[in-house]
């Protein structure tokens, strides 16, 4: 007798800063939102807890005490880290509403969050150009002397 493995319905998203890439896994349960295993409350630089924390107060607390979210995040600087799980936050939230959840209440939670920042569901596509030769940096050129 082979036992039938539990599906469970969950969506992986994703969200990019920089260099830094976050995963998040959001599926139905009790409302755990871990960070590397760490529970979203401990992510350090404890300044930006509250941009972390910004797509759960705008959404309220009730729409993720219904769902368990885990996000691995790699790369970057702390700052970009933070920047990418808040993205991926907010748009696993928003796919599971319109994968298993119906397509309107997914429509009113993404137009709250776009309202108030555009980039909580859009990432930002800005790279750091790299360094050309004849100069310091990437633009920046050594000067020339006629006299």
């Amino acid at each position: 007798m082979s036992a039938q493995p539990k599906v469970t319905n969950y969506v992986q998203t994703f969200g990019k800063k920089k260099n830094s890439t976050a995963v998040a896994i959001c599926r139905q349960g009790k409302g755990t939102l871990r960070v590397n295993g760490v529970p979203i409350d401990l992510v350090e630089p404890k300044v930006m807890k509250d941009k972390l924390l910004e797509p759960i107060l705008l959404l309220g607390f009730d729409k993720f005490s219904k769902f368990d979210i885990r996000i691995r995040v790699r790369g970057g600087g702390q700052i970009s880290q933070i920047y990418a799980i808040r993205l991926a936050l907010a748009k696993s939230i928003i796919a599971y509403h319109q994968k298993f959840v119906d397509e309107e209440s997914k429509r009113k939670l993404k137009e709250l969050l776009l309202e108030y920042d555009r980039s909580l569901l859009v990432a930002d596509p800005r790279r750091v150009e790299p360094k050309k030769f004849g100069g310091k940096g990437a633009r920046a050129r050594k000067q020339k002397s006629f006299r």
